[in-house]
């Protein structure tokens, strides 16, 4: 039976990345985002992707990627911003147009928090998936009781010509393959290590290993056993750690895979992982 926390490593040999956080959204934690990211730096943390969730936090999050050679970038809007915001493609396009940011996102369908009819959302991923494909920057997808249409969309626009990530995986094992056939990589979050998500562990003890990323999610969604609490870079190291309990590797293994994982998508991203 898996544990309910998991020892912090007295060793910081293993490197990890952090796929998915809003370091812009931890500016108000004590000492700030440098503090957030000196802390990640100390224990093994390589390093972070900080991703844009509306035009603001695009112009936001490349700045704070200017400021630590660690950290990238990506541009978007997520599916849950009011539907005037718009990019069009050449403006998204002139957006990413960024040394340091890497990927378009975080985009996709939620049909949980928008109601109505949705089509304005349909649309809005459609564009990012251009821009991501015309620019060759990978997607960062969400999706949220939306598992058919967002597939769908991602299948009949060619998505596989940019390649991408489902960050903060849910899904069933059917989306999980469906992802994976289109060349895509599956990011797995601290909801993995919470004892409501058996579903969800049983998937990820069938995903390749060479197609899995960790995130954090950060400041949401802390894994056991921070659960509760602001959720930091940092902790991505238990996503790891549980992974490897319940799929029977070793942490180290877990650490270099999904960091190798990460290079291969983002190969500009980092010099070395």
């Amino acid at each position: 039976m898996l544990s309910d926390s998991f020892p912090y490593l007295s060793c910081y040999c293993f490197m990890y990345i952090d796929s998915h956080c809003h370091l812009n959204l931890l500016a108000d934690e004590e000492g700030g985002i440098d503090a957030i990211v000196s802390e990640a730096e100390s224990q093994g943390i390589d390093h972070i992707l900080c991703i844009a969730i509306d035009k603001k936090s695009s112009l936001d999050v490349k700045h704070i990627a200017e400021n630590f050679p660690n950290v990238s970038a990506s541009v978007g809007i997520h599916p849950n911003v009011e539907a005037d915001e718009q990019y069009s493609v050449d403006a998204l396009i002139a957006e990413a147009n960024h040394p340091k940011v890497i990927a378009i996102g975080e985009t996709g369908l939620d049909y949980f928090r928008s109601e109505g009819d949705l089509e304005w959302q349909r649309d809005r991923f459609r564009v990012h998936i251009e821009a991501a494909k015309q620019i060759q920057k990978p997607l960062i997808i969400h999706t949220r009781e939306a598992r058919e249409d967002t597939m769908t969309i991602l299948e009949n626009e060619n998505a596989r010509d940019a390649g991408g990530i489902i960050h903060c995986f849910t899904e069933n094992w059917e989306t999980a393959q469906r992802a994976l056939d289109i060349g895509f990589y599956i990011s797995l979050s601290g909801i993995v290590t919470f004892k409501s998500a058996k579903d969800l562990q049983e998937v990820a003890k069938k995903l390749p290993l060479d197609r899995i990323l960790i995130e954090t999610d950060a400041p949401y969604l802390a894994p056991v056993p921070h659960r509760g609490k602001t959720n930091k870079p940092v902790f991505v190291k238990h996503v790891a750690e549980f992974l490897a309990e319940l799929r029977g590797d070793s942490v180290e293994n877990i650490a270099q895979v999904t960091s190798r994982n990460f290079k291969q998508l983002f190969p500009s991203a980092i010099a070395t992982v």
